[in-house]
């Protein structure tokens, strides 16, 4: 037998919370370019750190295979070095979550318009359908 659970909230606290999440998403939004490029330099610095351990590590290379390309004057060095894990270092995390733009349109839009109706409500608190539709963004 299964129970229904029964809660209600307060309007304002609906409205403080999306208001939050809203500010949340746009700081996110104008943030990613920074973040791309901090990230960026950040891979570029660790693939630097980590050809310079291959080449300290070269002598433990296994399935060597080179290509040389004419046209191009370029010669491909491919090889293995196996080793344990964690004694090379790290490669760096992205410690954003990408949000695209179409995404943060759709977003904002929808919390946006559920703000501008809260915000004309008399209820007091917010019934169960309409925190449905908004719980995801909370």
């Amino acid at each position: 037998m299964s129970r229904q659970i029964t809660v209600k909230v307060a309007t304002t606290k609906v409205i403080k919370a999306l208001e939050g999440t809203l500010a949340k998403l746009e700081k996110d939004y104008k943030s990613q370019e920074a973040n791309e490029t901090k990230y960026q330099k950040a891979q570029e610095v660790w693939r630097k750190e980590i050809g310079q351990w291959a080449i300290n590590n070269f002598s433990k290379a296994t399935n060597l295979r080179t290509n040389y390309r004419s046209y191009n004057n370029t010669l491909n060095v491919d090889f293995d070095i196996i080793t344990k894990e964690g004694s090379f270092p790290a490669e760096p995390e992205k410690d954003f979550e990408v949000i695209h733009q179409h995404n943060y349109r759709e977003m904002k839009e929808d919390i946006t318009n559920a703000l501008t109706i809260l915000k004309m409500t008399d209820e007091e608190t917010v019934n169960a359908s309409t925190m449905k539709q908004i719980a995801k963004y909370l």
